[in-house]
């Protein structure tokens, strides 16, 4: 049986004006098409669905009981067609990003908070994990966006790969703060927050300052550089962190910040990525959304530069 929308549409509109020409005027469409598309119905039901008595149609029960059917599926299909065009205009659908600690009390929130604004039938599920885990969740297509950093090269992963230049975190009375640029020399021997011993970023700052000449004196070891500020603020050592860290610090501290960051030369590196499944295509709700986190996280790297 190989039923299709016109000849339902058709059937509907004869049920309902109770004759092919007015149907035919209601579907502006002709006569014979309109006549066409009942016959060809009743040919794949294999039944009839009306008697013709004297040019005039007759409905037979099974053409009432039909219409309940065809009621049903026409209601369906206009359904169908609301939500994919709700769907195409971002209005619709469901959103699924994780993200590395970082990003995700300040800035990932914002974020989607302005993206889902004016979208209040989509339904999100932002969830924060290590980056191992991000990376996990993304190749096995559980997630439709990661914000993670850089994994090793994974043929289930599709990354786009950011290189963020890390920033001094000073206390605004510090003599540091009055410089424009902070160097290791600056920092020689001086108590440092710095990520586990294993972590790339600390790796590349330890060799940093051993090229330079300087003392690398990492006094807090921390899983994220969140808590590092803190210790700052406390006077008790300074962090080389990434910018969006640094970025969210002043989402939350509001007026009269204890801390400022400069720039940090010669620079360490953070590599980040926008992780999605490899092999599935997006939807044009996470590629809106990626979209706008690019463009995030571009703009979070240069805020500092020139600080």
């Amino acid at each position: 049986m190989n039923l299709s929308f016109k000849q339902l549409q058709a059937f509907r509109e004869v049920m309902r004006t109770g004759s092919i020409s007015e149907a035919a005027r209601a579907l502006n469409r002709t006569q014979p098409a309109v006549s066409s598309l009942i016959n060809t119905l009743e040919e794949e039901l294999g039944l009839s669905l009306f008697e013709r008595q004297r040019g005039r149609l007759v409905k037979k029960p099974e053409a009432q009981y039909f219409l309940e059917e065809t009621e049903a599926v026409l209601e369906r299909l206009a359904h169908s067609t609301r939500t994919m065009q709700e769907i195409a205009d971002l209005q619709e659908g469901r959103l699924r990003i994780a993200c590395m600690p970082a990003s995700s009390q300040f800035m990932m929130p914002r974020i989607l908070a302005n993206f889902v604004r004016d979208k209040p039938q989509v339904k999100v599920s932002l969830m924060m994990r290590a980056s191992t885990i991000i990376e996990e969740w993304v190749a096995s297509q559980q997630y439709d966006i990661g914000l993670a950093e850089t994994p090793a090269p994974n043929g289930a992963i599709s990354a786009e790969t950011y290189e963020l230049a890390c920033v001094c975190a000073i206390r605004t009375d510090d003599p540091l703060a009055k410089k424009s640029v902070i160097t290791p020399q600056d920092l020689d021997e001086l108590p440092l927050a710095t990520l586990q011993e294993d972590h790339p970023n600390l790796l590349s700052s330890r060799a940093t300052f051993k090229k330079m000449g300087a003392s690398f004196n990492p006094r807090f070891e921390l899983r994220n550089f969140q808590p590092a500020l803190k210790l700052v603020e406390e006077d008790l050592c300074y962090c080389i962190c990434d910018p969006m860290t640094a970025s969210s610090y002043f989402e939350y501290q509001g007026e009269n910040p204890k801390l400022c960051f400069r720039p940090f030369l010669p620079e360490i590196p953070l590599s980040i990525s926008i992780l999605q499944p490899a092999h599935r295509p997006a939807s044009l709700l996470a590629s809106a959304f990626k979209s706008i986190l690019q463009q995030e996280i571009k703009r979070i790297n240069l805020q500092f530069q020139s600080s």
